[in-house]
């Protein structure tokens, strides 16, 4: 059989998967070649393979509203495509990390993805630092919703988050709950899902992306855990690194390729100093800028991204 079939990928488990094509049936596939990496999401080309009973990635059609980070050679490697929204989720326990936040935040904001807070556990009460942080959000124009997948608190309102058609992806630290989540707004779904974790570091507990169908043809992938996320550089918005208030305020700099670091007459910079663009925001935008100031000098003169 030689001819192609459209599909999308609805699961990826390492270099296996498993899309959906046109009929809604659901196949086994993996890609031909080691150049071919999927993600989640994809919409892809598939030819069958006589020898098993599976298909054969050859094609990943054009994405958009992609998710990409930086792997451990520092090259770009996607994480999840086709999205229209991201759903940041993050708890009270374990401790959130609201560099890693930023750093969703910056990805999803530079490929013009809609970006959401969620707050899971609420039941364990939100204190006084992940406050004065969730506060400097919603300055940045950022809206948080809060929910709780012991309760069900929220569950409603997390799904009237997400319009008619939408593709989101929950992301974010390990043991925050997305699973737990996904359980909460699909009883039926067969999910694996770790305790409810209270230790000071979350655990593992999804080792695959999969896709879920929601009503009104919207739908939502669990993504992996992270102890960390480092986005691609080069598929941030080189201005403002994804930074909103960044963009914002980059126009009143006194240059136009201001890296709203040292250089004088920034007005991100002065924003900054007079309190007026939040200190951890603006500190975790140069350790951004620095990361990517390292990563070039590693490479080298004349070496590409």
């Amino acid at each position: 059989m030689s001819e192609t079939v459209e599909a999308r990928v609805v699961a990826t488990f390492g270099r296996h998967m498993t899309v959906r094509d046109a009929a809604g049936r659901r196949l086994r596939a993996r890609p031909f070649g080691r150049s071919v990496t999927v993600v989640c999401g994809d919409e892809v080309r598939c030819r069958a393979d006589p020898r098993h009973d599976e298909l054969h990635v050859v094609e990943i059609l054009p994405r958009h509203g992609a998710l990409y980070r930086t792997n451990a050679r520092g090259h770009a490697e996607p994480v999840v495509a086709n999205l229209s929204h991201l759903l940041v989720v993050l708890a009270p326990v374990p401790v959130p990390d609201l560099f890693v936040v930023d750093r969703y935040l910056a990805a999803a904001a530079s490929a013009n993805i809609a970006a959401t807070l969620v707050v899971n556990k609420e039941e364990l009460g939100v204190d006084a630092a992940l406050a004065a942080g969730l506060a400097a959000y919603a300055a940045a124009g950022y809206t948080t919703l809060r929910c709780s997948a012991q309760s069900g608190a929220g569950s409603e309102a997390l799904l009237e988050a997400l319009p008619p058609g939408a593709v989101a992806a929950l992301v974010g630290q390990s043991g925050v709950g997305k699973s737990s989540l996904i359980a909460r707004l699909l009883p039926g779904e067969q999910i694996a899902i770790g305790e409810l974790v209270r230790e000071e570091e979350g655990r593992h507990t999804t080792t695959a992306a999969r896709l879920f169908d929601l009503p009104g043809e919207r739908a939502l992938i669990d993504s992996p855990g992270v102890r960390d996320f480092a986005p691609a550089l080069e598929s941030l918005e080189p201005r403002s690194l994804g930074f909103v208030e960044v963009e914002r305020l980059a126009s009143e700099c006194r240059f136009l390729d201001c890296r709203h670091m040292r250089e004088p007459g920034c007005a991100v910079r002065a924003a900054a100093e007079a309190g007026a663009l939040h200190a951890r925001r603006y500190e975790s935008y140069r350790r951004l800028r620095r990361l990517g100031e390292d990563l070039s000098a590693a490479r080298g003169p004349g070496r590409k991204r």
